[in-house]
């Protein structure tokens, strides 16, 4: 007889499932119902759109007892953690603000700020990034410390928020209101244009005299948003440091540059005034992770550092982990990815952020997960001079206020909702099943247990699922998106 050895390459880890002819596994019988010792909560979303994050009959959690089914058991060990969660959700862009703030009535802003910050009746985002000055998705551009053409400032002597004060502050003021477990990362476009060689907003780079001013900027950014009740618990120095050609503000930061600005200027200023905000490096694509690991790799500069962030935009999310195997004293995070026009198909779009951003960075290491605008309108925007046809969290139309919650809503609600800050990511191995079952699970802070599954079989998936004394199972439909609880 020829014994068949087949490996199953799943997000969740690879195994070896041993095969030896159709006969050759002992008739384990009928499963044991076992005593029931617990219920699961489960919550679904369909690629046919028939569930939308829908909370479905509890599952009954029987005693282990015998025969367990050999195939697609799920078996999860929460006594083996990795990385602890820090939150999931999007930017509150100037674009986003302004369509909250202004374009919305009370009642309307009320409602859609608890259906996506309230931890009970809301899918409890619990992070959020923005925007230092302006974006490609701002209603202008600016920065804190604009100056006439040919005038400096090293002293920041007109440093203001005053433009954010328009619409960000208010609408993180109303967020705070529905929830205070939220955390808030800060990332520039691009430095105030007298500090750059090329004397613009667009392109250029930070002129080397310039450095302790541009870290004095980020001080004066994080205690003027203190001033407003708000907390910036992370920023990054640079967004897309190696994008600096766009017609909206960007700046270039080569990884020596970033390194020499951490390292002697920005790093040294934070410790100094005891400011607890984390510095992230990097910022950009997954297609590069030498840029990190070349200023992780310097022991003076890596001391300020909490960690690396990542887009979507190019390249694989195996280029976390190898940064994480580089460095697996850092964090690694997730801090942008947009949908858009570009896929307008709702069921490839939930999986494809399951596979590759949800499932897939949180197995590669990630703290959190953000995705871009928290809200655009109806046309996408109001966008300045970037993306076109990218896609919100939400929609707002801009005329009535009505919103319309998009695929990544479902997305982020299926992790945010369940998976609350401060949650490590446990082991879980899936023994034998179907390749199209992607999976990821987590312990919360209080005990509760956490599975995601994914199903991108056009088929129902049956899935075992064995954690401590206690064992269930679920049937999965075809493209779907699963998030079962238990304590």
């Amino acid at each position: 007889m020829i014994k068949r050895v087949v490996t199953i390459a799943l997000l969740g880890g690879s195994v070896l499932f041993n095969g030896c002819g159709n006969n050759d596994f002992p008739d384990p019988g009928p499963p044991s119902s076992g005593n029931e010792i617990g219920k699961a909560s489960v919550w679904l979303t369909t690629g046919d759109k028939n569930k939308l994050l829908s909370e479905e009959p509890k599952l009954s959690i029987t005693e282990i007892g015998e025969g367990i089914p050999p195939s697609s058991l799920l078996t999860i060990d929460v006594n083996t953690k990795y990385q602890q969660i820090d939150g999931f959700g999007a930017a509150l862009t100037g674009s986003s603000a302004y369509l909250i703030n202004k374009k919305m009535t009370t009642g309307q802003r009320d409602a859609l700020l608890q259906q996506l910050f309230g931890a009970n009746d809301g899918i409890g985002i619990s992070y959020l990034r923005m925007t230092i000055g302006a974006s490609d998705f701002s209603l202008s551009d600016y920065t804190y410390n604009d100056m006439p053409s040919g005038q400096e400032d090293y002293d920041l002597a007109n440093f203001s928020i005053a433009k954010d004060q328009e619409d960000v502050v208010p609408v993180f003021k109303r967020i705070l209101n529905v929830t205070t477990d939220l955390k808030i990362m800060g990332s520039p476009w691009s430095a105030p244009a007298w500090m750059k060689t090329n004397q613009s907003l667009k392109g250029g780079e930070l002129k080397p005299e310039a450095y302790s001013a541009y870290s004095n900027y980020f001080l004066k950014y994080i205690q003027a948003y203190k001033t407003e009740g708000i907390t910036i618990h992370s920023i990054t120095p640079q967004n897309e440091p190696l994008h600096f050609t766009a017609n909206y503000p960007c700046m270039s930061m080569t990884s020596s540059q970033q390194l020499n600005f951490v390292k002697n200027h920005l790093g040294p200023l934070f410790e100094n005034e005891n400011i607890d905000t984390e510095i992230i490096l990097y910022d950009h694509n997954w297609d590069n992770t030498q840029y990190a690991i070349n200023i992780l790799n310097d022991a003076d500069a890596k001391k300020y550092v909490a960690g690396t962030g990542f887009h979507a935009y190019g390249g694989d999310v195996s280029a976390m982990s190898v940064v994480h195997n580089a460095h697996p004293d850092k964090g690694l995070y997730f801090t942008e990815v947009s949908g858009g026009e570009w896929a307008t198909n709702f069921s490839d779009n939930l999986l494809w952020n399951m596979e590759h951003i949800f499932i897939g960075t949180t197995t590669n290491w990630s703290k959190n997960v953000l995705l871009w605008n928290l809200a655009l309108d109806q046309n996408f925007g109001p966008a300045n001079n970037g993306c076109s046809n990218c896609r919100g969290v939400v929609t707002i139309n801009s005329g009535t206020g009505a919103v319309t919650r998009n695929e990544e809503y479902y997305s982020i609600g299926h992790f945010s909702k369940f998976v609350r800050p401060g949650a490590y990511r446990v082991n879980s191995q899936l023994s034998s099943g179907s390749s199209q079952l992607m999976y990821v699970a987590f312990i919360n802070m209080d005990g509760k247990k956490v599975l995601v599954v994914a199903n991108k079989d056009s088929a129902s998936q049956t899935f075992n699922v064995r954690e401590g004394q206690g064992k269930f199972a679920y049937a999965i439909p075809p493209k779907s998106v699963v998030t079962i609880v238990w304590e």
